[in-house]
């Protein structure tokens, strides 16, 4: 494609939107202390978003691992950007929240970069490289600042959300 084009494409794209928690509350069915995405930037319908995390010493994880030396666990860094998808996916597929459940099938490829403590701002930044009716797979990456913190691919799926 040459520079017009891809500048003419861009044009015609709709501008990113931005997520507040109200609407992460109607979208997931994550709650405290399980719900670990604050807010949303830059979401892209079937494309990708930036997932918020504000964490603060008030985790109720941070007691345990560790004492003296908070580190917020590898797996719940992993969660939140699971979650950051479910909420893409949720939002690109507009699901019924009601019936449906997003439920995380596989997680590959993890890896943790640096230590997350009480006070980061952890953006959690997800892609779709893949999406095949009510299965998406991601590539994410946890930043703090500038920073990758962790990284890792998945999958999730819509399932209907027992009665």
């Amino acid at each position: 494609m040459t520079e017009t084009e891809l500048q003419a494409l861009a044009e015609a794209a709709p501008p990113p939107v931005n997520i507040d928690m109200q609407e992460i509350l109607r979208r997931i069915p994550h709650r405290y202390p399980f719900l670990l995405v604050d807010r949303a930037e830059d979401y892209r319908a079937h494309k990708s978003i930036v997932g918020i995390k504000c964490v603060t010493f008030n985790e109720p994880y941070f007691p345990g691992h560790f004492p003296g030396n908070p580190v917020m666990p590898g797996v719940l860094i992993c969660e939140a950007i699971a979650q950051t998808g479910a909420v893409l996916m949720s939002k690109s597929l507009n699901a019924d929240v009601e019936g449906k459940a997003i439920m995380f099938m596989s997680l590959d490829n993890a890896r943790f970069r640096q230590p997350v403590r009480p006070g980061d701002v952890l953006r959690m930044h997800v892609q779709v490289t893949r999406a095949r009716d009510v299965v998406f797979k991601f590539a994410g990456k946890a930043y703090v600042g500038d920073r990758v913190a962790a990284e890792c691919e998945f999958a999730a799926m819509v399932v209907e959300a027992p009665k």
